[in-house]
């Protein structure tokens, strides 16, 4: 029996992947332990998870499962980036770092998961000579998208530099977002190309889905004589999304005779916000057949019933698609978002469009394209059977429990 200590940021596109991994080594006989804000970690892990509490900067300062810094809606490209680092990545590895060391005094794990953005489980475990491996839950850091800006790349390091400095060991001087011992990545090369980063250590293990808390859904309102698309921008996008909902709405409905449509709205933007409290949404009431419009979904559910899915080119709601075989359309707002569009655009398994200037004839023509023409389903039908092949939560526990036991890991 080994032990495992998983350290995730208070995010749930990041914590969700890791569950099912946790999951996985408990069946094995293993202990696990979470590091991260424990509300959020137990509403997706299970009540009963162990968790050491490393509160994030401004704790309770904004919606579950969302950063725990407000950004603008505006902020776009390198200022995205300069805003993730300086105002999120640093502060919650500067918060999370104290928290870390005590659950690892605690504990006493034999290896440490930490996932990319939660860089203080990576650097305090370096610090104490601790194995650990890399959660890596979006596939865009292996393209080394700063390679192009040689200034902002030097920048970001300089950032991790005087980080390291601060929270683990001055003398180390690996990229803590890459493990020299385990990098597991929840994708395949199916979709995400070949590794630019990260070396021999990567474990392509696709996708970790798990079961999660059922939300109500009115399934007697789909009408199986009609495609049924699914739009969602995530949980961290709402301050961003409601001319783009709208425009994706407008555009479903126009196609009312032959396609019907679900949209996550959790601010009740597609209409008065009068809906969203009787768990209808805002203007999509119990009658309204041809856009349900609901502040929350079962997302996993619905995207298997699917025949296409709009999105923000999300890592996980991108791969929950493409395991389902469902072609996409992808409006990529922010961070790794650009990467993951253009790596769904390149496999074939989608159309990319501009979130911020999408209109509903856009929108509504790469609806089309990936309904009728078959090449973007063929090409998700292939990313799915890769998928599927990888293993995912069991092929990454396995591969943990060999840097456990201190055995060469093989691909």
């Amino acid at each position: 029996m080994s032990r495992f200590l998983f350290v995730v940021p208070p995010l749930v596109g990041h914590i969700n992947p890791a569950v099912g991994v946790a999951a996985a080594l408990v069946s094995q006989g293993h202990r696990v332990a979470w590091a991260g804000e424990p509300a959020l970690v137990r509403r997706l892990a299970g009540p009963d998870a162990v968790v050491h509490p490393c509160p994030p900067p401004g704790a309770g300062r904004g919606p579950e499962g969302e950063p725990p810094v407000a950004r603008p809606a505006e902020i776009r490209g390198p200022e995205a980036l300069r805003f993730l680092w300086e105002r999120f990545l640093v502060p919650l590895a500067e918060a999370m770092a104290p928290g870390v060391r005590q659950a690892i005094a605690s504990f006493r794990p034999d290896v440490v998961v930490a996932d990319q953005q939660a860089l203080a489980g990576a650097l305090v475990a370096e610090d104490l000579r601790l194995p650990w491996a890399t959660s890596a839950t979006t596939s865009a850091e292996f393209t080394d998208v700063l390679a192009a800006m040689p200034r902002v790349a030097a920048w970001n390091e300089t950032l991790l530099r005087a980080l390291r400095s601060r929270i683990g060991d001055p003398a180390g001087s690996g990229d803590p977002r890459f493990s020299p011992h385990l990098v597991l990545a929840f994708s395949t090369p199916e979709l995400a190309g070949p590794a630019v980063r990260g070396g021999d250590r990567v474990r392509w293990v696709g996708p970790s889905l798990t079961a999660r808390p059922s939300a109500p859904f009115p399934w007697e309102r789909l009408d199986p004589g009609r495609s049924l698309v699914l739009v969602t921008l995530g949980t961290a996008n709402t301050d961003a999304g409601a001319r783009f909902l709208e425009r994706s709405a407008e555009a479903l409905r126009a196609r009312a005779d032959r396609v019907q449509a679900v949209v996550v709205d959790p601010e009740g933007t597609l209409g008065s916000g009068s809906g969203a409290a009787s768990g209808y949404g805002s203007g999509s009431g119990p009658a309204d057949r041809d856009v349900i419009a609901l502040p929350v979904v079962p997302q996993l559910e619905l995207v298997a019933r699917a025949d296409a899915v709009i999105c923000h080119a999300g890592h996980n709601t991108v791969c929950e698609a493409l395991w389902h075989g469902v072609p996409l359309v992808v409006a990529p707002i922010r961070d790794d978002q650009p990467v993951i569009a253009g790596q769904v655009a390149d496999a074939g398994a989608g159309v990319r469009i501009r979130f911020a200037r999408a209109g509903a004839d856009s929108i509504g023509a790469a609806v089309d394209t990936v309904l009728r023409d078959p090449r973007p389903r063929a090409a998700a039908r292939t990313i799915a059977r890769a998928f599927r092949s990888a293993g995912g939560a069991p092929a990454a526990a396995r591969h943990l429990e060999r840097l456990a036991d201190g055995r060469k890991d093989e691909t």
